[in-house]
């Protein structure tokens, strides 16, 4: 899937990781374990959950909640994403309904996006205690398709669009196209009923008004969630302290430019107060957003210009851009993400007008700088 928890490039930029130097973490190197909570903001808890990829955890949030129905208040919790689903994660939340939650139920399930590491346990979480889930459109039906096999994330369409691109070895086209089950596998479920975010809905929890931020780039229609009353960004994906979102073309949508759409996303931020605890799904919490969205557009700028550079000294594939993008040897998993990024990339300078591009006889899109 499409996530930034695989991101190829995400601990190997030197940039992203001088960068994170000049944020503040209130925190200091603090981590709740699995299972344990920690109060980030008022009514706001962090809890981390591990995943099986190469970046092994996943931030959530519990904000603390409650339900006035006829027969009285009822106090709670909202959570905000899920975990992917396997057995490690479900035992982790269950210890903290324990521990943690003291046995109030979870009223709302917010997801942010449909990557899997957000989305897999909303189905349960929602079963288990009724609670209705709450994500925007684009991103519902997305995991929806995702999850019923009729959208593969793998199999023969992203096999072609890699083959399309450059990526033409046998044995890797051959294991391409055997991922069809590859989302379906960590969100087995989707619940069969939401209700619809927008930009700008406003929910209120606990007291406390969460606004809608959408982005793009990243997956279809993220939505992070900002309190104007206590300055806090539960930002998802959309920025985080320490490593670059993977922001990618996909063979449902071949033609897009998601690199564009995901810096344009970043400018939404920019109005929002320099003193904002940002809570990304990844890594620590930070202050210093301002700074963070300009060394993300920074980034962006350097690897753009590299890839021109590049397609200066001969036309080239995406697949052909990867060591220019990547400065580390990527195995299969870490390739499919970054084919994307780098299909990405060589887009925007073509929407842009600095590179052309021109099928070969092959059948392989190849990039070269215009003059």
């Amino acid at each position: 899937m499409n996530s930034s928890t695989d991101s190829p490039n995400k601990a190997t930029t030197p940039p992203l990781l001088l960068g994170e130097k000049a944020l503040d973490f209130p925190l200091g190197d603090q981590l709740p374990a699995l299972g344990e909570a920690i109060s980030v903001a008022p009514g706001v808890l962090w809890i981390r959950m591990s995943l099986p990829f190469a970046l092994d955890h996943i931030n959530l949030w519990l904000l603390e909640d409650s339900e006035s129905p006829s027969e009285g208040t009822r106090h709670g919790w909202t959570a905000v994403d899920c975990g992917v689903t396997n057995d490690g994660t479900q035992a982790a939340w269950e210890q903290l309904f324990i521990d943690v939650l003291k046995n109030l139920p979870i009223l709302r399930v917010v997801v942010t996006h449909m990557h899997p590491d957000h989305m897999g346990l909303a189905h349960w979480l929602c079963a288990k205690f009724k609670a209705p889930l709450w994500m925007s459109a684009t991103e519902y039906q997305s995991a929806l398709l995702g999850s019923t096999g009729t959208s593969d994330f793998g199999g023969p369409s992203t096999q072609r669009f890699f083959a399309d691109h450059g990526w033409r070895d046998p044995a890797d086209q051959a294991q391409v196209n055997e991922r069809i089950a590859y989302y379906g596998d960590m969100v087995p479920s989707v619940p069969r009923s939401y209700h619809r975010l927008f930009e700008g809905t406003t929910l209120t929890i606990g007291g406390q008004s969460w606004r809608c931020i959408s982005g793009w780039g990243h997956s279809p229609e993220h939505m992070a969630l900002f309190c104007d009353a206590t300055h806090t960004l539960i930002s998802g994906d959309m920025v985080l302290p320490k490593i670059s979102t993977n922001v990618s073309v996909s063979a449902q949508e071949p033609e897009s430019d998601s690199l564009a759409l995901f810096l344009a996303s970043l400018k939404k931020f920019d109005s929002l107060p320099e003193d904002t605890l940002v809570l990304p799904s990844h890594g620590r919490p930070f202050r210093g957003l301002h700074k963070r969205t300009a060394q993300l557009h920074e980034h962006h700028a350097d690897r753009l210009q590299e890839v021109l550079a590049a397609c200066s000294q001969k036309p080239g594939s995406a697949f052909d851009m990867l060591p220019v993008l990547f400065k580390r040897p990527l195995n299969f998993h870490q390739t499919t993400f970054a084919m994307g990024e780098s299909v990405a990339h060589l887009h925007t300078l073509w929407y842009e007008g600095k590179v052309d591009r021109i099928k070969d006889a092959q059948g392989v899109w190849r990039f070269c700088a215009i003059a």
